[in-house]
């Protein structure tokens, strides 16, 4: 009952169809206006459906400067672990890793792979095609939200979320389990974890030592989300731009950058891109638990807004949006992929 509560008093929790209600509303008077439900397939012509749905991450991260994203390969469903093993040296991937689906939503079925016997483990669960990377060892991260209406040839960074990783820090007498529990954002994450780490829960950390859970920074999966808008500068802006720059006809979404410290990231030096996200990126800041529901349908519909205007510009230049039929059919296909990762 404590937990619900929780979930029910905090909106960041709230199921993403009751925060998004408002939404739908704005969404069907732009799709009138542009005589499409699926406008946004125009928002990033040469990412499938403008990465809203079904769009891979392995063919967007080939859109991506090579040097600043993690060595990655596209494992293909019931691969032989011999297979994937010769493909981990043949591109000098080693263990810890991190293991991914190529078209996924939201952190699930993302997991840090340590050994070849967990990597077997998953490549026989895994119903889909997944990847294989290189573990970021940055230890900060932010999401950066990007956005250029295609008449202009620079763009603008509309929000900024700095993410806090679930980390428990020992106090030499609490186990594990009973630290997480302590947090009820960690708790929510308990069932999880416990699956995850076994036994592991049982051990008691030592006074001030900590232990990162889930190294990746998903609020689906534990991590807090505060929003750092005021760490945009003219310089981060710049080195954002010329990343961008170099991606083919990309105007909308958000770069999730692990990073080594604030100053370096602004110069472009010591950071990765953990992911590019298109059409279906959320302005994530808004997650921060000091802002209120109102301000995320704000900052919701001004990001619509900028897709959807992008979108439209992008179609006059000769952009198609995408076929009823095509979409419900992709949105089904959406739908069923996201299912088998849920129950992954």
């Amino acid at each position: 009952m404590k937990l619900f509560f929780h979930k029910v008093t905090n909106w960041e929790y709230w199921p993403f169809q009751v925060l998004y209600l408002p939404i739908y509303f704005l969404w069907a008077y732009y799709a009138i206006r542009a005589r499409s439900v699926f406008f946004f397939n125009a928002s990033n012509p040469k990412i499938k459906n403008g990465g809203f749905i079904m769009e891979s991450k392995k063919q967007i991260y080939d859109l991506l400067p090579v040097k600043c994203y993690p060595k990655t390969i596209l494992i293909p469903e019931n691969s032989p672990l011999n297979i994937i093993v010769d493909q981990l040296v043949d591109k000098q991937i080693y263990f810890p890793v991190i293991a991914k689906p190529d078209i996924g939503l939201r952190g699930s079925g993302v997991k840090k792979i340590k050994t070849i016997a967990e990597l077997k483990k998953y490549a026989e669960k895994a119903n889909f095609d997944f990847l294989v990377q290189d573990l970021i060892e940055f230890k900060n991260e932010v999401g950066i939200f990007y956005v250029r209406h295609p008449l202009e040839e620079s763009g603008k960074i509309t929000g900024i979320v700095c993410k806090e990783f679930l980390i428990v820090t020992g106090d030499g007498k609490s186990t594990i389990e009973e630290l997480i529990k302590k947090t009820p954002r960690f708790q929510l994450q308990f069932d999880v974890l416990k699956e995850e780490y076994g036994t592991q829960l049982n051990q008691i950390l030592q006074k001030d030592e900590t232990l990162n859970l889930v190294p990746f920074g998903n609020h689906a999966r534990g991590a807090k989300f505060l929003d750092g808008s005021h760490l945009i500068t003219p310089k981060l802006t710049m080195m954002i731009n010329e990343i961008a720059s170099q991606i083919p006809e990309f105007y909308f979404g958000r770069f999730d950058i692990m990073y080594n410290t604030f100053e370096e990231l602004e110069q472009g030096v010591n950071f990765q891109i953990v992911e590019l996200n298109g059409a279906a990126s959320e302005p994530t800041h808004i997650y921060d638990p000091k802002h209120s529901v109102w301000f995320a349908w704000k900052e919701l519909a001004r990001h619509i807004t900028y897709m959807y205007e992008i979108s439209v510009e992008n179609h006059k230049k000769g952009v198609p949006y995408l076929d009823y039929k095509v979409g419900m059919r992709e949105y089904r296909m959406h739908v069923a992929q996201n299912n088998k990762i849920l129950n992954f």
